[in-house]
């Protein structure tokens, strides 16, 4: 375990040019050990720190900018926020709260008060947390912001706006249980009632019961990554009445494109047979309930009404489409005979609405050719059906 010792010893001249003696081992499961010995030799009991830092570093890239000058823990890079969603929480907070002294009441290393300090438009940022080592690391890592020791649940500023992220982690697994958050959602959202607050959870997070039995009134906003839906942010404050909200960020070649989604949005998307192409929403526009604002924004339709497959004459900018050579029903035997009349070799299988192992079935298909194809498999109100694609492309 990392002390402040070793965070005081990482940040001094000697600890970064032994970090950078550190970042030149393989430090792999099977060079590990002799690695480990080979710093110990040289920098005594500060060798596990070396290794760990070097570690975390080379696993947050792509996830934090710039991780080679980080200061991390293992448990604490799994729960930062990637930089690419905290600048955009950031840049959020600056347009509803211009001005704004912001304060990160479980900042850990400063994953999101880095963006918050880098944002135009914020006047100031606070950061606390209850460990020493923690808070020790994010001095490193994050210029501009003031940082105090303290409980999440004990008030000691008086920003405008509070952040906070409780730990989703329960004996090394991630949790998705309300009251397992620490410290505890609804004890959060108690202690700074009536002020401004955005609480970062997970994505599986059940906000129908937060809201049914919680009385939660706010702003559920879902946001993903490239493709992967990364967390549920809770706003106390609603946003021009908008109760939910799906932001999906997607980057490239260095930008970043972002699409909103919210339930004022026109919904009125009809039902109807497959098009061309059948799209699979992103999971933040799923996960937050937006598929039919989404489909009308787009000028696709729905398959079933309660079904969140789309589909239509074109694919919307930046997502994926599968496109439909022949609907078959839902019978292995009128499968297998689909997929071999057109030399299927391998095969792509999606599945919505039916219960299917995707796995299980292509074993059972006994796939013998050499196109590749892909399989939609959902259901029309009772009825399971399946949908022999081409394989999906993504439009620009």
């Amino acid at each position: 375990m990392i002390t402040t010792d070793d965070v005081a010893f990482l940040r001094s001249r000697l600890g970064v040019k032994a970090l950078e003696n550190a970042s030149a081992l393989e430090l792999k499961p099977d060079t590990l050990i002799g690695d480990v010995a080979a710093l110990r030799a040289r920098y005594g009991e500060r060798a596990p720190a070396l290794a760990e830092t070097v570690h975390c570093r080379r696993r947050a890239a792509g996830r934090l900018v710039d991780p080679q000058h980080w200061l991390l823990t293992d448990e604490a890079l799994q729960q930062a926020t990637a930089s690419v969603v905290a600048a955009a929480r950031a840049a959020e907070i600056a347009r509803r709260f211009p001005g704004a002294v912001v304060h990160d009441v479980t900042c850990s290393v400063g994953a999101e008060l880095v963006e918050l300090a880098a944002a135009d438009g914020i006047g100031a940022v606070i950061g606390s947390d209850l460990d020493p080592v923690r808070l020790a690391m994010a001095a490193h890592n994050v210029d501009g912001a003031t940082l105090l020791r303290a409980d999440a649940l004990t008030p000691v500023s008086t920003a405008d706006v509070l952040l906070a992220d409780p730990a989703r982690r329960r004996g090394g697994s991630r949790t998705f249980r309300i009251e397992d958050l620490s410290p505890p959602l609804l004890d959060v959202l108690t202690t700074y009632a009536g002020r401004p607050l955005a609480v970062k959870c997970a994505p599986g997070l059940d906000y129908g019961t937060l809201r049914a039995r919680f009385g939660f009134d706010g702003q559920v906003q879902i946001t993903s990554l490239d493709g992967w839906v990364r967390e549920a942010c809770l706003w106390t404050e609603l946003d021009d009445g908008i109760s939910q909200r799906a932001t999906v960020l997607r980057t490239s070649g260095g930008a970043v494109r972002t699409e909103e989604v919210t339930d004022r949005d026109p919904d009125d998307t009809r039902v109807g047979p497959s098009g061309r192409w059948i799209v699979d929403p992103d999971g933040a526009i799923v996960r937050a309930g937006l598929v039919r604002h989404w489909a009308t924004r787009h000028g696709l339709w729905q398959l079933d009404p309660k079904i969140a497959y789309l589909t239509g004459d074109s694919i919307p900018p930046g997502e994926r489409g599968f496109a439909v050579l022949e609907q078959v029903p839902m019978k292995e035997k009128a499968l297998r005979k689909a997929l071999a009349d057109r030399d299927c070799g391998s095969l792509e299988i999606l599945v919505r609405g039916v219960d299917v192992d995707p796995d299980q079935l292509r074993k059972r298909l006994r796939l013998k050719g050499k196109a590749p194809l892909a399989l939609v498999i959902t259901r029309i109100g009772s009825r399971g059906v399946a949908f022999v694609c081409e394989t999906g492309v993504r439009a620009d």
